[in-house]
């Protein structure tokens, strides 16, 4: 820490409020979209269209063998950056019976 000149701290803060927006962008995000659609009188959930991806498998319809234990985010990370989808450890989600959508929990209440 001796040889750190105000430039490299200066970097180095840059670089941790960069990471700090990156992580914090989607629920900022969802925020902002879902005060739009309240403004403009949708369901702040689905805008209407009365169906939400499924929490459990981001709407793909199937999740990673191990559940937490092998959380595989490198294999997420590779398949973001554009890679082929690896489908040996996949299974079928049960939360939404492998459909990747539920309907939504704040407009398709039964009445």
């Amino acid at each position: 820490m001796d040889g750190l000149t105000g430039s490299e701290i200066a970097g180095f803060v840059v670089g941790g409020l960069l990471l700090g927006a990156t992580i914090a962008a989607p629920k900022v995000d969802g925020f902002i979209a879902s005060s739009q659609r309240r403004s403009l009188g949708m369901c702040k959930r689905c805008g209407d269209l009365r169906i939400v991806a499924c929490s459990q498998c981001k709407g793909m319809g199937s999740v990673r063998k191990g559940g937490l234990l092998n959380l595989g985010m490198l294999d997420d990370l590779y398949e973001s950056l554009g890679a082929e989808a690896k489908t040996e450890n996949l299974i079928p989600c049960t939360k939404c019976r492998s459909k990747g959508r539920l309907l939504c929990p704040e407009c398709s209440k039964v009445i």
